[in-house]
Parts: structure tokens; sequence; C-alpha cells
């Protein structure tokens, strides 16, 4: 993974090799500005020959992947990736369970705020806030990468297009609902909701068909819940028969009819959040959107494994090639909020168990913050870097790799980096993904 290169006016250059920035550093012709991503300012440089670098972005419901990538004529080299791990199922538990509370108190006729009219009227370009956060997320990161490197263009996977309309203007009915690509996109719905394995013998890396758990001579239709992605010896097994009689097993039976029933929460996620991504994202600087039809037959043409950070790096034409070092480290971003609304924490009826917050703040540092301790004497005597959990009385744990050192004092601490609402770590796979059909990584948490 490349490293992050400013001037001495905080501009972005072109990043540079881990080895180049280490040798800057030890001559003391940079200094480090960030710990993640890992950002070096040059202090006698300002200017440098930059080169195009593009921002691609594999919108998802629970995961985005992002890469930076130097572009040319026939080639895309990969520089940097990233997953973007987002929070909107727990976003909306947490919105769940604070209506409860208020209904709860509303029933017992305690304090409580004003129930609303339940049909108000929502602004134009409303969205649920665990679908919103998602897309505050990206643009986020959109917005801070521009700051670090010189982004020229961005491409963006938004949603698929058949193109049904252009071809054939007069098309309607079943025929447009359906379109050209529908048993493709069904296909590919089927095998991420098995999770590209036989849903009758969970066999992997082979040939996987689409089934009928309903045989439609037995009154089955071609609804998504009565489908299944399972393996040739299966679907040839198991014929016309009831999914009862060909397993013998009744659990694993109830079991596939229960996954069979999953709702499309995910799918409606994403196609409520592409559309909005790419519309934020367009006052940041010339971008282009591409199919998902596009990426993964990208993805098949090099023989890539599905990683959502590969998806990202395959947003281009087909014409070019794409370029990944081997051992590529992936940083893992997981947005974790900025901390909780609520003033006190509650019991199961919803009455304080605890005092109200105090101050957000510390002797200048606040929960989240990235610091480094040394502690000459006594007990805790060593020295320490991690994340920091403030305390009002000065003494401060703080998260290592090794595990939790509680009683820091804030005396010892040192600021490293803010607080931003993100967890980060690094993935580095230890072999080449494309020599091994199963990726093999090793966390190296930050």
């Amino acid at each position: 993974m490349r490293i992050f290169v400013l001037n001495k006016k905080k501009q972005p250059l072109m990043p540079c090799t881990p080895a180049r920035a280490r040798m800057l550093l030890s001559k003391g012709k940079a200094v480090v500005l960030k710990q993640v991503p890992f950002t070096i300012i040059l202090l006698d440089r300002e200017e440098g020959v930059c080169q195009n670098i593009v921002m691609q972005i594999d919108p998802g419901s629970k995961v985005t992947g992002v890469t930076l990538a130097r572009e040319s004529k026939t080639s895309h080299h990969l520089l940097w990736a990233a997953e973007l791990v987002h929070r909107g199922v727990a976003i909306k538990k947490a919105l769940e369970q604070r209506r409860a509370i208020r209904r709860s108190r509303r029933a017992r006729h305690t304090r409580y705020r004003a129930s609303r009219f339940s049909n108000r009227k929502k602004p134009s370009g409303w969205l649920p806030p665990s679908i919103k956060s998602r897309i505050d997320n990206v643009y986020y990161f959109t917005k801070k990468l521009k700051k670090l490197v010189p982004i020229t263009h961005i491409a963006v996977e938004t949603v698929r297009f058949d193109m049904q309309k252009m071809e054939d203007p007069e098309i309607s009915g079943v025929s447009y609902q359906q379109g050209t690509l529908f048993g493709y996109e069904v296909r590919e719905y089927l095998l991420e909701k098995w999770k590209r394995k036989c849903a009758y013998c969970s066999a992997s890396n082979t040939r996987l068909e689409i089934d009928h758990i309903t045989p439609k001579s037995l009154g089955g239709t071609n609804r998504v819940d009565n489908l299944a992605i399972c393996c040739r010896p299966c679907n040839e097994l198991k014929g016309n028969r009831p999914l009862d009689s060909f397993l013998k097993n009744m659990t694993k039976a109830s079991s596939i009819i229960s996954a069979s029933k999953k709702t499309l929460k995910d799918a409606a996620a994403v196609n409520a959040s592409r559309k909005a991504i790419g519309q934020l994202l367009m006052p940041l600087g010339p971008i282009s959107f591409h199919s998902g039809g596009q990426t993964k037959y990208n993805r098949i043409r090099h023989g890539f494994p599905k990683q959502h950070w590969i998806d990202a790096a395959c947003i281009l034409d087909s014409q070019k090639i794409v370029n990944i070092p081997n051992n590529m480290s992936i940083l893992e971003i997981q947005a974790t909020g900025r901390g909780s609304r609520q003033q006190c924490l509650v019991n199961r009826f919803g009455f304080p168990r605890s005092s109200a917050k105090q101050k957000k703040r510390v002797f200048g540092f606040q929960t989240g913050d990235f610091v480094s301790a040394f502690v000459p004497t006594g007990k805790k005597q060593g020295s320490y870097k991690g994340k920091v959990a403030v305390r009002s009385t000065g003494n401060f744990n703080i998260k290592t790799k090794s595990g939790i050192v509680e009683g820091i004092q804030a005396k010892h601490c040192r600021l490293i980096q803010n607080a931003d609402g993100y967890a980060y770590k690094y993935l580095k796979q230890e072999q080449h993904f494309l020599s091994v059909l199963k990726d093999e990584v090793s966390a190296l948490s930050i």
C-alpha cells in the first residue's frame, strides 16, 4: 500500500512507496502528519509532477469497496485499497430502542416527548437514517482522500442499466419490468443470498445452477423465494422431488426454507443509496458511472476472487488491464459513530441507572483518540500506544494490541490523531490471491 504525501503547503502529491517514505523520514525531509491513512508532509518541497489517479467506489449494503489507481491508456495500477464497513444495522436498532422507550414512557404517563402525526409529510429526497449514514460515510471519505491524494477522476458503480428503454421506447408491462438482464440479476442475487455455495450440500468452488425448491410440476413458481443455488449433482439427484423427500435431514430442509424467505433489505438499501451517492459526489470533481455487469465481467476476465475492494478495482472499461501488486494490504474502516446522544444509561424499563454525562473532553482528550503514553515509574511503567477511553478522574484506559491497560494518567498521554468516528485495521494478505482459492488474511490492528 502506498503512502500519501503532501508538500509543505499541505497540497497532495503522488503517493510513494513505504521504502521511500522511511528514507524521507530518516533524513529529516518529512514528518508524519497522519497515522491512518498514513500520511507524511514534506518540509522543503512545494511542487511535484502528478499523474492521473482515479478513485473507484463500489457501494454496498454493509461494505463499500474503495480503491485508488494510477490510470493510463491501457491499464490501471492499484495504489491503495480499503473496505468501508457501514453501521446502518446498528443505527436502525438504536432508533427502534429509542422509539420503544418513548412509547413505554407515554403508556406510563410519565414525562415524554409529545407524539407526532404519523401522516406528516417528509421532505423531498428524504432517506432513512440507516441509509443516509452509508451515503455520508462514502462522501466523508471521498472528501478526506481528495485532500491527501491528487484525484483527477471518480468512478462509481451505480444501478445496473439494461438500456431497454433506449432500444425500444415503446416497451411496457411485464417486458419492461423484467428487462434484458432479468435472468442475470436473479442469478447474481441468488449467488449473494446463498453465499456462493450449494444450498443442499454446501459445496463451493464449483459450477452452480438455479433450482426450484418446490418443483414447477408440483405447483412451484418462479418467485425468488422459491429459487436456490445448487451444484449439478444435487440438481440432477433432486429432480422434480419435493425438498422433504430429497433431504432426509428435516433440520436441513427447514433451514433452507427459512433461508429462502429472507427479505430484500440489502438489495433495497443499495438501490436507494447508489443514486444518492452519485448525486452527492458530483460537486467533488469529474465523475463517471458504471454498471455492475461491467464490473463482474472485468473481475471474471482477470480471474479475481469476489471481494468488495476487488470489485471497486474492476470498475473500468473492459479494454483496460487491472494490475494489483502482490501481498496488497487492505485498510478496513469500521464506522463506529461519534458517541451516544443518550444523557445516561437506562435499565430494561427505561429508568436511569447512571448519572448524567460529564464533559466529553477531559484534559484535552476524548474517547476514541489515538494516543501514545510513556509511564516512567510505578506498576504501569512502560510505553503504550492505542485508542484511549477517558475518565473524569484523569485516569484513562488505553486499548493496545495486547489488551486494555487501565489507570494511565492524562499527563503521560500524548495525542497522535483525533477520533473521527471510525476504527481502522490493516488486513495483509499472506499469499497472492491469484495463486490461491481462499485468501488468508492476518489482522494488524492499529
